[in-house]
């Protein structure tokens, strides 16, 4: 007991003495204590700042050196270096290897700037697509910034389509920045005043040389900084023109003016879909109704289609011819062919029954009852909505245009290209298929073959004669090279230029340059 008290006591008594110690030391300390902690405060502080910034300094430095050494030495460095992580046969390394090459800008035109060009383009797909292919060279010419072109809503098709909606315009912009300075849209005081109404704007004057633009359009634009041209449809000359301008149009039509990702993958798969069973050849089949109203050819239809037909082209008040003899259009030359016509021309022309042929048009007037004949001479006919799902035209349903652009991408890579009717799209095709190296195009003469279809109708040619007929007849129209003509006093009834631009291609008796 007692020696337990005393060992408590004296315990309690050290216990007692630590404390008393720390208290002296608080105490005594304290002010020298707060005094060193004031004073160490900043300078550690500063270090540390000084070390974080000479770390992130030489951390930059670091990355900036291995960027550059990686840039130079990686590629030969890696390359054979087998990796243990990705094996070559992965998705993942195939995503890498097909991955596109890195796309060197070309660099940007400096000039002064005269002023702004906008534009509003009208009609279908191709009649836009060499519009635009010529507004970018007036723009060009006459050193002016050209905003993004405005596309047709209000044609029969009536597609609502803007210009980005069918082609790529980010690409379209870049690829042609060392030509011409394009824009999206105008700068915000230019917007402002377009917004309020105050806009010079006028159709140019169709097929004009380009020094109408120089003499005419030119100083308008210096007097207004911005000037709007409406309808911009064939209102430049197919010939005449300095061949830097023709190679720009080039330029512009074969490589700036690219679809979108979404049409270009469409178009892919519509075309392996057709290679999987074969060679295919395209038809474009000028049989919609637009098309019979506007030419007012009513070959074979009957006479409350032909009411329909005559109502519609009164309906459209732009549609300057009205009353018109289909009779003497057609022996003229001047209407589609039929599809009972073409199926006759096809079968002359020896082409193989079993291939299979695309038809590259909108709906045909009459239905499925009016290819009736055409089906049964070649069964294996083919659309974009036979070979495809609903689901993947879900998107283009209602939009002309993007579906114009999948027939076009068809049409370019078909084995054969046929189009009964010398509209836009025949020749814009015709003329890109010839910049591709003279694919094989059939250009019908349709004025001869109305007539020898009469006479073999008629019992006057058999079948032989008429086919050796229409053989020969066209043994030399088969897209081939040749040169423009030239009428002087009568633009409209040249060559078109898109349909043969011969300044961009390799001509067998004066070698010019391929390059756009």
């Amino acid at each position: 007991m007692c020696k337990s008290e005393n060992s408590d006591k004296r315990f309690d008594f050290g216990v007692e003495r630590e404390k008393r110690w720390q208290m002296a030391f608080k105490y005594l300390g304290e002010s020298k204590v707060e005094k060193l902690k004031s004073s160490m405060v900043p300078r550690s502080r500063m270090k540390l700042w000084m070390i974080r910034a000479t770390t992130t300094v030489l951390l930059w430095t670091c990355v900036v050196q291995l960027t550059a050494l990686g840039e130079m030495w990686g590629p030969r460095v890696l390359k054979g270096w087998p990796s243990c992580f990705t094996p070559s046969d992965s998705p993942l390394s195939v995503r890498l290897s097909s991955a596109p090459a890195k796309v060197v800008l070309p660099p940007k035109r400096v000039y002064k700037n005269n002023g702004y060009l906008m534009v509003s383009c009208n009609g279908g797909l191709n009649q836009m697509r060499a519009a635009i292919c010529d507004m970018v060279a007036i723009a060009r010419y006459l050193n002016v910034t050209l905003i993004v072109p405005e596309l047709d809503k209000t044609s029969f098709w009536a597609d609502p389509s803007e210009f980005q909606d069918i082609f790529d315009v980010d690409h379209f912009i870049t690829s042609l920045r060392d030509e011409v300075r394009i824009l999206k849209e105008l700068p915000p005081r230019l917007k402002r005043r377009v917004e309020l109404g105050m806009l010079y704007s006028m159709p140019p004057i169709s097929w004009s040389d380009i020094s109408y633009y120089v003499n005419q359009i030119l100083p308008l634009i210096q007097k207004h900084k911005i000037i709007h041209l409406n309808r911009t449809d064939a209102r430049l000359a197919n010939n005449g023109l300095p061949v830097e301008i023709q190679k720009l149009r080039c330029r512009v039509n074969f490589s700036a003016l690219r679809f979108t990702s979404q049409i270009e993958e469409l178009g892919r798969r519509v075309i392996k879909l057709l290679r999987q069973n074969g060679p295919f050849l395209v038809l474009h089949l000028r049989y919609e109704m637009d098309m019979l109203a506007f030419s007012g050819c009513t070959q074979g239809c009957n006479d409350e289609e032909v009411e329909e037909l005559t109502r519609m082209r009164y309906a459209y008040p732009w549609w300057k011819e009205k009353v018109i003899n289909s009779d003497l259009k057609r022996k003229d030359g001047l209407c589609p062919l039929t599809p009972e016509e073409t199926a006759l021309v096809l079968k002359a022309l020896d082409i193989d029954r079993n291939i299979q042929i695309y038809i590259a048009a909108g709906e045909i007037y009459g239905g499925q009852k009016r290819i009736a004949s055409l089906a049964e001479a070649y069964p294996n006919l083919v659309r974009k909505e036979t070979l495809l799902e609903p689901s993947d035209l879900m998107f283009f349903l209602n939009h002309s245009s993007q579906m114009a652009a999948l027939d076009y991408l068809v049409s370019l890579e078909s084995d054969i290209f046929i189009p009964t009717y010398d509209g836009n799209m025949a020749k814009v095709v015709e003329g890109h298929r010839r910049f591709l190296g003279f694919k094989k195009t059939i250009l019908l003469d349709r004025k001869l073959l109305v007539d020898l279809i009469d006479q073999y109708e008629d019992g006057l040619l058999d079948w032989n004669e008429f086919s050796s007929s229409v053989k020969e007849a066209h043994q030399n129209r088969m897209g081939s090279p040749n040169r423009r003509v030239v009428i002087p006093d009568r633009p409209k009834e040249e060559d078109y230029f898109y349909a043969n631009p011969q300044e961009c291609l390799q001509l067998p008796d004066e070698p010019l340059s391929s390059s756009t």
